[in-house]
This record gives structure tokens, sequence and C-alpha cells, in this order.
């Protein structure tokens, strides 16, 4: 554990020094560099150290009202050209000997009317989503902020009854870029989330509507739509989907319909065996035992009885003949 203490004190010490040095980081240290602003003191004290220091101290505080200042992040470009012009109007303005304060007082409140002319950047609209239209820069630290919105938004209860339509628009409140893709997920059996690792892909589902015709209870759960920017998620939007009733009628009489059609439809031919009695069954048979047939039977077995004698004579005159 004490390896992680220097780790630990590192963001500290950054966090006092940023609070100590906040004062200082007006836009004009984020649009100049610091060659720039000591060539223009240069022109106007010389070089000499202490006056010098003197310079760049008084270029500072007269630029220390825009240390709050906030721009649009599209703006930037454009603030950056201005106080190019700025310096270089500076480098001019030296040059002719005048006194520095007054000068750099000038340009301070100059600069103060030019930002008012740049494009304001829009309010950040709740509840949800990464609004990139609404960034801003902040002149004090010379970084970029975003609207602090988490990008889930807020679950949609929807109801639809069974057997009807239901669709869902993935639209926002807020500016979206040109080139946007949307993402369809869905979760089942009655599930009210916003967790993404219950979800699975929609394949099927393109754009930023979605619809489910017609609805029934297994679409009951939540669908996500996902808007992206290059890959990058900007919002997500949820929609629970309530399905509720007994299917509409004209579905009840289709389904029966159909029931109806599959009772006439024609079904595969069953394979008769024709009936192999045995002597017994035949002869338990009601009607089998008739005069005719009693007559057949007797001259069967009087067949039988005298085939039998002849095969034992035969075998007898064989056995002892050989003898």
């Amino acid at each position: 554990m004490a390896l992680l203490a220097p780790v630990s004190i590192v963001p500290s010490a950054l966090v006092a020094l940023v609070g100590i040095m906040a004062p200082a980081w007006a836009c004009l240290l984020c649009f100049t560099t610091y060659s720039e602003r000591l060539r223009i003191c240069q022109i106007f004290v010389g070089m000499e150290e202490p006056a010098l220091e003197k310079c760049e101290n008084a270029f500072t505080a007269a630029f220390k009202g825009l240390s709050n200042t906030e721009i649009n992040y599209d703006e930037r470009g454009r603030l950056h050209d201005i106080f190019t012009q700025m310096a270089h109007s500076l480098q001019e303005t030296a040059a002719a000997q005048k006194s520095y304060e007054e000068v750099f007082h000038a340009a301070a409140e100059a600069m103060k009317k030019d930002i008012a002319q740049l494009k304001e950047a829009p309010d950040c609209i709740p509840p949800c989503g990464l609004q990139e239209v609404s960034r801003r820069f902040r002149c004090r630290g010379c970084y970029s902020t975003l609207c602090d919105l988490p990008l889930d938004c807020p679950v949609q209860d929807m109801k639809v009854i069974r057997g009807d339509q239901a669709m869902f628009s993935c639209d926002v409140n807020f500016e979206l870029p040109k080139q946007i893709t949307y993402s369809w997920k869905f979760v089942g059996g009655g599930l009210r989330t916003q967790d993404q690792t219950y979800f699975r892909e929609l394949a099927g589902a393109r754009g930023n509507v979605a619809r489910i015709r017609p609805a029934q209870p297994q679409h009951r759960g939540t669908f996500s739509c996902e808007i992206l920017h290059e890959q990058r998620p900007l919002a997500r939007l949820y929609f629970f989907l309530n399905v509720t009733g007994p299917p509409p009628r004209g579905e009840t009489e289709l389904q029966v319909s159909f029931r109806e059609v599959l009772r006439w439809a024609p079904r595969e031919m069953e394979m008769v065996e024709p009936w192999r009695p045995s002597l017994g069954e035949l002869l338990a048979t009601p009607g089998a035992l008739t005069p005719s047939n009693q007559c057949l039977l007797a001259a069967a077995v009087a067949f039988l009885s005298a085939s039998l004698v002849l095969l034992g004579w035969v075998f007898f005159r064989w056995y002892f003949s050989d003898s």
C-alpha cells in the first residue's frame, strides 16, 4: 500500500496548483503563446528583466476580466484569429512607444466586444444525451465542457392492446449531427430495465422508427434505441411495452377459420393390413362352422390322416429294407 501514496499525492498537488493559477488562466493565455506576449513586452520596455516582468503582469491583469469567459466550442478558431490580430496590432502600437498599461486595457475592452459577437452555444436540454452542440470552451483552464446529463434517458411506458400495432420513435429534443445511426435492442419477459447486459440486438430494426405488429404477449418488455455518431453513443432511449387485453375479434375469427381449414385438409392415408386369423380364431367366428365348411373340414382331417399313414408306411419299408 505504501507504493500507492505518491500516486494519490500527485492529483492533490495538481488540484492545488490549478486553484492557485486559476485567476491567471484567462483567454489571453489560451489563445496566445508566451513568446508572443514576451515579444510584445520586449518591444514596449526592452530586454531588462524587472521591466519585462512588470509588463507581463500588466498584460495579464488587463485581461483578467476574461478569465471566466465561456464561448461556443465551435467558435474557438474564430476567437484564436481575433487574438492573433490583436497581437500584431499590439506589436505595431508598441513600436510607437505608447504606454503599455493603456494599450493593454484598451485591447482587453475591444476583446470583450469581439467575444460578445461570437455565436453562443445553445443551452443544455434535459433530461439526457451527449449534446455536442452545447459544448462550451472555458477560458479558466482552457478546456471544454459538455452538459452534465446522463446518456440514458428515462424509460417511457407504453401500453398497447394485443393484436394492435406498437410504434417507437427514437427522437430527442436536441440537435443531432448529420450522419447518425440507430441501434435497436430488446429484453422480454416483462422486464423493465436500463441495464444493457440484458438486451439483445434487433437485427431487423433500422432507422429512428420501429414497429411491432401485431403486438403479442411475448413482446412485453423493454425496447432500447441507441443513437450513435461515428460509433460514439449520443443517447439511449427506452420504451417499456405492456401488451394487455384479449386478442381482437377479427383475430379470433381468423384463428377459427384457420382451424377449420386444418380440419378439412387432406391427411396422409393410413396403411390397412389384411386380416390373417389363426385356426382357433376362424373356428371361434360365429357362422364359421356351416354344413359345407364342416364337410370341408372333415375331408381335410381325413386327407391329413391318410397322408400321415402313408408317410409312416413308407418310412417303415425304407427302414427294414436297409436292415
